[in-house]
């Protein structure tokens, strides 16, 4: 992390070069994780839309006199 940069934190603001070490440990477990939500939420995302399409593709299928 460059010196100069800092990170907002509920409304605060903080120098990344005056957190702890274990700080700034967790600051990049919290990018780690992040980075995790946004891939599950694209995959969802994905998932949905091949859901729409196996739904449409089934009513496609049914008889229409039932």
């Amino acid at each position: 992390m460059a010196d100069g940069q800092t990170i907002t934190i509920d409304g605060k603001e903080y120098a990344l070069e005056n957190l702890s070490e274990a700080a700034k440990g967790q600051l990049t477990n919290l990018r780690v994780v992040d980075q995790e939500i946004a891939r599950l939420q694209q995959q969802q995302a994905i998932a949905q839309t091949a859901r729409n399409a196996y739904a449409q593709a089934l009513q496609a299928e049914l008889p229409t006199d039932a």
